[in-house]
């Protein structure tokens, strides 16, 4: 059966000689892994720079019940990065999305509001006018909402893990920031130097994993530390 759907590629693989497997998280289907045969011959139709992680796409799938690769009939841009391909920031940031994205969601896992939200963050961060060095904390803790595992005040952010890693000077203005970046999203402009930036950022990881029950790295965050500002 055929179906129209928004998505947007999470991860591609190569498989066998001038094939790709996707995983692609769309908004009616959920996570799906599709088979892309041919795309990296010469004059291929579909070419393998459309499925580059965090590319959104405008889909015709064939959706098979209980297949485990579903195959795509057309697939084409529905949003052309104007910023994010040309800053290295954007794109650092891009790839840390696509890796949170891979670890929290799972096969056939379908969830409207979150690819609408996901969507959306995509889109303000190719805009001018976000400040993006709080971009990735606002990312983790509306996505962590999304999820249903995100606390809705700053201080149950930080009574409900295992590690603190903040002194007792620097928790009044981690408190504080992390109340504005739930408040503001991502428009917040709160003053937070890069080490308070930084040690937030672990313990969100660190927080995210511990829900997860996944303690395997974050492989992004070596690049997204160096990127920080």
């Amino acid at each position: 059966m055929l179906k129209k759907t928004e998505g947007v590629v999470l991860s591609a693989i190569r498989y066998k000689e001038s094939s790709i497997i996707v995983k692609i998280f769309s908004r009616e289907l959920g996570l799906k892994s599709y088979i892309i045969n041919g795309v990296r011959t010469q004059g291929a139709k579909s070419k393998a720079a459309l499925y580059q992680p965090m590319t959104l796409l405008d889909l015709v799938v064939y959706e098979k019940e209980g297949a485990g690769l579903q195959r795509i009939s057309e697939a084409k841009i529905d949003y052309a990065y104007q910023l994010i391909p040309f800053d290295f920031v954007r794109s650092g940031i891009l790839m840390f999305m696509a890796e949170v994205c891979s670890k929290t969601l799972y096969e056939n896992y379908q969830n409207e509001w979150l690819f609408d939200f996901l969507k959306s963050s995509l889109k303000q961060l190719d805009q001018k006018n976000i400040d993006i060095k709080h971009f990735p904390l606002v990312f983790l803790i509306q996505e962590a909402n999304y999820l249903g595992f995100g606390p809705e005040i700053a201080s149950d952010y930080l009574e409900e893990s295992r590690t603190l890693p903040f002194s007792p000077e620097e928790l009044p203005l981690v408190h504080e920031y992390l109340e504005k970046l739930i408040e503001e999203g991502f428009l917040c402009d709160f003053k937070a130097g890069i080490q308070i930036r930084r040690k937030l950022l672990d313990y969100l990881l660190n927080f995210f994993s511990e829900q997860l029950d996944n303690s395997s790295p974050w492989k992004s965050m070596a690049i997204l530390r160096q990127l920080m500002a």
